[in-house]
């Protein structure tokens, strides 16, 4: 698939905004602003669910987003890479614990050829070493 314009962010990045985190908020807070500069940010549904809890009317959640946000559907080709990537990470001993949500975001960018905005690198690196980080 050729590759789309624009940074693909994960919902560590938007929380640490939404939630104002202490430790994260000024690093998350930057590498957005940097990626809007540079063009297009990309989330997809599974995106948009991590952080729906922090929201209580979906009008509220779309009005915090940041205005060149697209939000994009999951090409069959990531959920199929996402499927492997979280299969070889079980085989070798990984937690079950919400990591098919980060294999799914992170593979939607590989697969779009775009760099994922993230501050959570480590299983990413890992499972899909072709994937482009931007991360702490």
């Amino acid at each position: 698939m050729k590759a789309r314009p624009g940074t693909f962010v994960d919902s560590s990045v938007l929380l640490d905004i939404f939630t104002e985190d202490k430790r994260w908020l000024a690093w998350s807070e930057a590498a957005l602003t940097e990626a809007l500069v540079n063009g297009p940010v990309v989330i997809n549904g599974i995106v948009f669910a991590e952080v729906a809890p922090r929201f209580s009317r979906i009008e509220d959640l779309e009005a915090a987003l940041p205005p060149r946000l697209i939000s994009e559907e999951m090409p069959k080709a990531a959920s199929f890479l996402a499927g492997h990537a979280h299969a070889s990470y079980r085989r070798a001993g990984g937690a079950r614990e919400q990591i098919l949500a980060d294999f799914l975001i992170a593979s939607h960018a590989a697969v779009t050829g775009r760099p994922l905005l993230t501050r959570d690198p480590k299983r990413v690196s890992t499972y899909l070493p072709g994937a482009e980080l931007i991360s702490p």
